[in-house]
């Protein structure tokens, strides 16, 4: 089960913290499984409740644990990575990850572009836009509820379709040749609001994710506009850093 040791130069919290970090990824504690009762693992480890509850503080902090209010603490799902990617779809990047991809359609129609969408899409205010929003989902569980706005006049009939069971790039590439080539992408951390929280089944005003982005043909046009809120406990952004020139 693993022994802490006093005589070692590492705090026991953090050594306690560590073997049940390694039990996780033994697979020994798996994702939705409830931990134990703070007093039962002080009692479990010879440790105090203090040093229990900070080890489990800092593994909640690091996404590997869940704590619930009233229900007790959890062993969380694995975070889908995020960071420099090919421009792909939130379906063709669920199954690159084995996972099966679904979405939920809220609301799907043409509105008048307000003042924001009109500059990011480069189209005059007041101009018709096609607006998706939808609920996505990773093997039937909630990821992100996204967004999207296009130029009407560049896909007509797009508000036509399905996309409970289509994908959006995928039907724009198929029935109207149209390809995003690139995209500028920004993300902050955010606050689920209540309404977004039901939707996504986490707690109201927790840590999530949002993102905007646009994207663009290779003529230069915007093709797309996407607001998107993730699920923080779901998500991870990872960079990967080149040095450059240092000056000193």
């Amino acid at each position: 089960m693993g022994v802490l040791s006093k005589e070692l130069p590492v705090p026991l919290y953090h050594q306690l913290k560590t073997i049940l970090l390694d039990k996780i990824r033994a697979g020994e504690m798996k994702p939705n499984d409830r931990l134990p009762a703070e007093d039962e693992l002080a009692a479990q480890y010879g440790v105090s409740k203090a040093t229990v509850r900070q080890a489990l503080n800092e593994l909640a902090v690091a996404g590997a644990l869940r704590r619930e209010q009233g229900r007790g603490t959890f062993v969380a799902e694995p975070k889908l990575t995020q960071g420099p990617r090919a421009l792909t779809s939130f379906s063709e990047e669920m199954r690159k990850r084995g996972l099966s991809p679904t979405s939920k359609t809220l609301k799907q129609d043409v509105v008048k572009a307000e003042a924001d969408v009109a500059e990011k899409l480069q189209i005059a205010e007041g101009a018709r836009a096609v607006r998706i929003k939808r609920l996505r989902l990773a093997d039937g569980q909630p990821m992100s509820i996204q967004t999207t706005y296009l130029p009407l006049e560049l896909a007509p009939r797009l508000v036509e379709e399905d996309f409970g069971a289509l994908s959006l790039y995928e039907t724009l590439e198929r029935k109207y040749g149209l390809r995003p080539a690139r995209a500028e992408e920004t993300h902050f951390a955010v606050l689920v609001e209540p309404s977004e929280a039901r939707l996504l089944k986490v707690a109201a005003n927790s840590p999530g994710l949002a993102a905007e982005r646009v994207a663009y043909l290779a003529s230069g046009r915007p093709l797309e506009l996407t607001y998107s809120i993730t699920r923080g406990d779901r998500y991870k952004i990872v960079l990967e850093l080149v040095a450059g020139q240092l000056n000193s």
